[in-house]
């Protein structure tokens, strides 16, 4: 079987791709029709772990689950993970494969194009439809001998293409008429329609707009799609540090401050405590801004010797030294828990090289290694962290090992690694809490996401604050709300876009091959 495929690229970067393949499979999935996402090559520091302990972009994760099937390598064959401006970790079918210069990269273009078709066939064997992300803009001519993930992919698919524009940054008729006109003619010839996304106001206005695009590019429009307000769905590959929002401080809610890191990973940890209403979560790049906070959080790193190095030039060490003084909570998640310890030693220089002392607040040390932990894992509450017993359940990324010394761990870790693991293996205890609990560090992303724990959790700060406890059902009710976004993001999509005939199309071929 060979699947039916369609493409859709976009005007620029953040146009809404992501999201709109997301809706597409999720109205697919919803009319009975077997279906993939496929994205060639990512790049992302918001990775997620596939059952079968493999890396891949987190917005790949969100479309799998938008099509009812578990995450898998092949949807996101290459991953790249930026350390710096001009360098990134390279991962490859889910696994470490190298750290490559961006001057160097593209010299291994025919093997990556290799494995890139490898993945696609596998999907395209497997499902009925495979629903293919570009990157980036569709136009990228000074890339256009590099590409991997763009046009070549549309080709070897033989994908029609939607062009996806974003009329909420201005300039929609030049973004699309723009794009058109540097595509080759062969290109061109392969977009079925446009898309214009995040429409603000009345969409009738625009049916001008719509009679001017169809007129000077022969081409439909397929859709003006308005934007959704408050739409929660983990599928950003960067953090729109412009975009976050930023609630103020209260005292009748927990306050929360996230340090913001220069090369922070996996933000979407902390998405879903800002949801919750007894929460002020904050991002925060100056230490005068710790100032009021209950809990101060330092999220995931994927450089966190440079990062280390950046919040202590900043003049974070006292601000951090005066909140745990006034007895308030201290939070490490994987890179920020490597910082909480003594010493952050690195032998095999896979980051910087050389040793730093970390911030001193938990007595364990950790060395950075070669090998790389990439697994989902179960872990419960061990009683040092929280009283009452509670399950999390998430994923680890992360290189090297931290050794408690003097510390007990916050987790104990339930689920063993799966058979074909090829890396590191989770060790049965997780992170560390210092002994009045205030102070601890995981190597858990995804540690908030479970209802029970982070309610109990939350309740723990608002009785050091004087508040009464809410109940689990609140916290459950923020859960089920975020699972069911998917459904409301494709039926805001299908009211918006003629879904139905692309869906039609579809069964019918799906018919004819039978």
């Amino acid at each position: 079987m060979t699947a039916r495929t369609l493409a859709v690229l976009g005007t620029g970067s953040d146009v809404g791709k992501s999201l709109i393949t997301a809706g597409i499979c999720r109205v697919l999935h919803r009319a009975g029709i077997r279906v993939a996402p496929f994205k060639a090559q990512n790049m992302s520091l918001n990775s997620f772990v596939t059952p079968e302990g493999g890396e891949i972009g987190r917005a790949q994760a969100l479309q799998a689950e938008a099509c009812g099937i578990p995450p898998h390598v092949d949807m996101n064959p290459i991953l790249l993970k930026p350390e710096s401006d001009t360098r990134s970790q390279v991962v490859v079918q889910g696994v470490l494969w190298s750290t490559q210069e961006a001057s160097t990269y593209f010299e291994r273009r025919q093997q990556l194009w290799s494995i890139v078709q490898e993945s696609y066939a596998r999907l395209a064997s497997q499902y009925e439809v495979v629903v293919i992300e570009g990157a980036g803009s569709a136009a990228e001519v000074n890339l256009r001998e590099r590409d991997l993930v763009n046009w070549p992919v549309v080709k070897l698919a033989h994908a029609p293409v939607l062009l996806v524009a974003d009329i909420d940054r201005g300039g929609v008729f030049a973004q699309v008429l723009g794009t058109l006109d540097l595509l080759e003619p062969d290109e061109r010839a392969m977009v079925c329609g446009v898309v214009i996304n995040k429409f603000r106001g009345d969409a009738t206005l625009f049916a001008d707009g719509v009679n001017f695009l169809e007129s000077r590019s022969r081409i439909p429009v397929l859709g003006v799609v308005p934007f959704l307000r408050d739409l929660t769905l983990d599928q950003e590959d960067s953090l729109d540090r412009q975009g976050l929002r930023q609630a103020e401080f209260s005292t009748k809610r927990i306050n929360i401050a996230v340090v913001l890191l220069p090369h922070m990973s996996n933000f979407t940890d902390f998405n879903v405590l800002a949801e919750e209403d007894d929460v002020a979560l904050k991002y925060v790049d100056v230490p005068a801004a710790l100032d009021g906070a209950d809990i101060v959080i330092i999220p995931g790193s994927k450089s966190t010797q440079a990062d280390l190095s950046h919040i202590v030039t900043l003049g974070y060490a006292p601000a951090l030294a005066q909140h745990v003084d006034r007895h308030r909570e201290l939070v490490g998640i994987c890179g920020g828990y490597q910082m909480l310890g003594r010493t952050i030693s690195d032998p095999y220089r896979v980051e910087q090289g050389g040793g730093m002392s970390g911030l001193g607040y938990l007595d364990v040390e950790t060395e950075l290694g070669r090998s790389k932990c990439t697994t989902q894992v179960e872990a419960s509450a061990i009683p040092f962290l929280l009283s009452v017993p509670c399950v999390v359940r998430g994923y680890q990324v992360h290189m090297g090992h931290t050794r408690r010394v003097n510390e007990r761990p916050c987790f104990q870790v339930h689920s063993p690694p799966v058979a074909d693991n090829r890396a590191v293996q989770v060790s049965e205890h997780d992170g560390a809490v210092r002994s009045d609990g205030l102070v601890w560090g995981t190597y858990i992303h995804g540690v908030f996401d479970e209802p029970g724990f982070r309610r109990v959790w939350l309740n723990r700060a608002r009785a050091r604050k004087g508040l009464l406890p809410l109940a689990l059902q609140v916290s459950d009710s923020v859960t089920a709300r975020r699972r069911s976004e998917l459904d409301r993001w494709a039926d805001h999509l299908a009211r918006s876009m003629d879904l139905a005939g692309l869906v039609a199309g579809l069964n019918r071929a799906r018919m004819q091959s039978q």
